[in-house]
């Protein structure tokens, strides 16, 4: 009987270890001794992937580089990214303040569009070359929760290595690499100017031959649902 009710106790705690091992391993991994100065300055978002598909077909309609500039004041607790781009051969702005947390590498915005909470983590980076992403979006009251993985760059190419990299950081949190966006060069954006460049047919970074042969469906109305800074 004592033999029986030790095995029990042992299966128990056994189930307890591994159910805590699961919980640890499906926390987001961040930047070790993240930078928060060095993570600072311009960004081009290179790469985009999500599980919200009206996102990704927004993404899709007009896969263009994004120009990032963070900014953060020592005395605050948050840093602001000003965001540029091209839509409807238009450049525009937009800004968004994301809070500081105890956690470094981990950030927090609010959209209030669609009520959503963003926690944003630094994944890796060099702070010279790329940057990886990993935005966790909760809407409420709804509970839809939504996973997004970025690329960013300090120039508007990268290494085949880091794309690579990449790769097998999106499918770490579940995602096809095969849905990847690869943005594309359309020119530097300057807000409240007209595209003044042709568009460039081939993105800046390496595509698998398959994604070629894909179609672009049609870009989404504003109004569509996205909760992605842009």
């Amino acid at each position: 009987m004592q033999r029986a009710a030790s095995l029990v106790s042992l299966l128990v705690l056994s189930a307890a270890w591994i159910l805590q091992a699961v919980h640890v391993l499906s926390e987001p991994l961040i930047q070790e001794n993240f930078d928060l100065g060095r993570f600072m300055g311009k960004w081009y978002e290179l790469a985009v992937v999500s599980t919200c598909p009206h996102y990704m077909q927004r993404k899709r309609g007009n896969p263009v580089i994004v120009a990032l500039e963070l900014q953060h004041v020592a005395t605050e607790g948050n840093f602001t990214m000003t965001a540029a781009t091209f839509r409807n051969s238009s450049c525009k702005q937009t800004s968004t303040d994301y809070g500081l947390t105890k956690t470094p590498g981990r950030f927090f915005h609010h959209v209030a569009r669609f009520g959503a909470d963003v926690d944003s983590f630094v994944v890796h980076s060099n702070y010279d070359e790329y940057a990886m992403m990993l935005l966790l979006s909760t809407e409420k009251p709804s509970g839809i929760k939504t996973t997004t993985v970025k690329l960013y760059g300090r120039t508007m190419s990268v290494r085949t290595a880091v794309l690579d990299e990449f790769k097998t950081v999106v499918r770490q949190y579940g995602v096809t690499d095969d849905a990847i966006v690869m943005n594309q060069n359309k020119g530097e954006c300057v807000p409240g100017e007209q595209m003044t460049m042709p568009v460039t047919t081939e993105p800046q970074v390496f595509v698998p031959k398959r994604w070629e042969k894909n179609t672009v469906p049609p870009a989404v109305s504003p109004q569509e649902k996205y909760t992605g800074n842009v």
